[in-house]
């Protein structure tokens, strides 16, 4: 009688230290996952610094372009506004592509692309676009373990009962399209 409360207690103490060795690791990445997004969001603050200065430099230059400021400004306050990851990913895809219209307002000035203080921002903004992407890469892959933790087999059991959920990954709407195959034409 004594073996069997020898190997149920035997049982328990192994499920309780599976248990607590599941959800302390499923901690541990939901942590990593916060201190991932909190360097995306970091480089994106910064990325929003810029952006202003940006403007009214170009701004000196191309005071008919009203409405491609307009739409850089509104762009920019949507995603300082966004509240979770897939807004955050949408407006940062309307934030680049208004982005990338003020720069082609800036290839019509030549004298603005020889200005060192646009150089300098646009050198700057550049920058700031590797490191969101690399701390977006960075969110992604933590992400991923995560999730991964979460859904495998048996952790998926302990992960539902502690309230543990799918992370969403922060991707752009673009991404999609850049998959396709190129279309070259002469």
């Amino acid at each position: 009688m004594t073996g069997v409360f020898i190997a149920i207690g035997v049982v328990v103490v192994l499920l309780a230290v599976f248990m607590i060795g599941t959800y302390n690791g499923l901690v541990q990445l939901r942590q990593r996952v916060q201190n991932s997004w909190s360097q995306v969001d970091i480089q994106l603050k910064r990325r929003y610094d810029l952006i202003p200065n940006l403007v009214n430099a170009v701004k000196g230059y191309a005071q008919h372009e009203k409405a491609t400021f307009e739409n850089v400004t509104q762009a920019r306050n949507m995603a300082m506004a966004a509240g979770n990851i897939k807004e955050q990913s949408q407006a940062e895809n309307m934030l680049s592509g208004a982005l990338k219209s003020l720069f082609a307002v800036a290839e019509a000035y030549p004298e603005l692309k020889a200005n060192t203080n646009f150089l300098q921002l646009q050198t700057e903004l550049t920058d700031t676009e590797s490191k969101i992407a690399y701390s977006r890469q960075f969110y992604n892959d933590t992400v991923q373990k995560l999730n991964t933790k979460i859904e495998v087999f048996p952790n998926n059991l302990v992960a539902g009962m502690l309230g543990f959920g799918i992370v969403d990954y922060f991707t752009l709407q673009g991404e999609n399209q850049a998959r396709q195959a190129v279309k070259v034409e002469f």
